[in-house]
């Protein structure tokens, strides 16, 4: 059923939101959660997964160690591209694009902790900052559709009339994403609190804003840049950027879905899955746009070069 985290707890390792489902069970629905949850102090990240790494010191797991370099290392390439992108002075929507820059470069270290594997299932830390970084990704992808937005120059970049919404929409998307998450993991309501039946991890809300929006909100990006890039500005070289920003991206999300529980099956004992291999390709995608931007915000592209006599 739509809203269902089920299959993707069992079917996908290491995905993130299954933790606050993991404290939902253990917490509101005991009888279910003794049948399809594995103890907290060994669990892997997912409610009742085919594949899992264990919790870090547990069967020799050293926790989730190839995605906790891949966070790393990108949290340094991330990081230089915000300082990159913060000398262009000149650049148009630069302060927009560092924005998004700088709301992904936080996702960075709430994913490392979040599926990491070395922080205990169903502790109160590790669904808070799930919470957190459900909130920061919704917010990223707002980031990432509001840049094409301003990119259309349907107001003036840099200005309060594109900062105030920018900014405004992305605390929005942070501070609601963040509440249903922890109201999901926390139960405080039964609005957006206990799955009817448990076993299907059911939040139509929470589906929607961190695996719905973020697919929707790329999609209109890319659309809305190859109308500005060859309706608007009339050049195609940039296109090949953004063409290969979107296969960069879509690869990443095959290889979380499809190729994760594959390489995890794949290694005995179950110390590595394929979450780094989504984490390289989605910050290769990241770095692809940013020379995409650069290479529309270039001032010497249908400029002339006027001499004085």
């Amino acid at each position: 059923m739509f809203g269902d985290f089920g299959p993707l707890c069992k079917d996908t390792p290491s995905y993130p939101w299954c933790n606050l489902f993991y404290r939902q069970l253990q917490h509101h629905s005991p009888a279910v959660f003794h049948n399809v949850s594995a103890d907290p102090t060994t669990a892997p990240v997912g409610v009742n997964p085919e594949c899992g790494i264990a919790l870090v010191g547990h069967d020799g797991s050293l926790a989730n160690i190839a995605n906790i370099i891949a966070c790393s290392l990108s949290i340094v390439f991330v990081a230089f591209l915000v300082y990159v992108t913060s000398r262009r002075h000149a650049a148009v929507g630069r302060v927009e694009f560092r924005f998004f820059l700088v709301l992904y470069l936080l996702t960075l270290p709430f994913q490392l902790l979040t599926t990491g594997s070395f922080i205990e299932q169903g502790s109160t830390a590790l669904t808070v900052l799930t919470a957190i970084h459900a909130g920061l990704v919704a917010a990223t992808f707002w980031a990432l559709l509001a840049n094409g937005i301003v990119s259309t120059q349907v107001v003036e970049d840099g200005t309060l009339s594109s900062l105030i919404p920018f900014t405004g929409f992305a605390l929005a998307f942070v501070a609601a994403t963040t509440y249903i998450a922890l109201d999901v993991g926390f139960t405080f309501t039964s609005v957006f609190g206990p799955s009817s039946p448990p076993q299907a991890l059911h939040s139509v809300p929470l589906f929607v804003l961190t695996t719905i929006w973020p697919g929707a909100a790329a999609l209109l990006y890319f659309f809305l840049m190859l109308y500005i890039v060859l309706g608007i500005l009339n050049e195609v070289r940039p296109v090949w950027y953004y063409v290969l920003a979107a296969v960069l991206f879509v690869l990443s999300q095959l290889a979380y879905f499809l190729l994760n529980k594959v390489i995890c099956n794949g290694v005995s004992p179950h110390h590595l899955d394929g979450a780094f291999v989504a984490t390289v390709l989605e910050t290769a995608a990241v770095g692809v746009l940013h020379l995409a931007w650069r290479s529309i915000t270039e001032e010497d592209w249908d400029e002339e070069v006027f001499y004085p006599r």
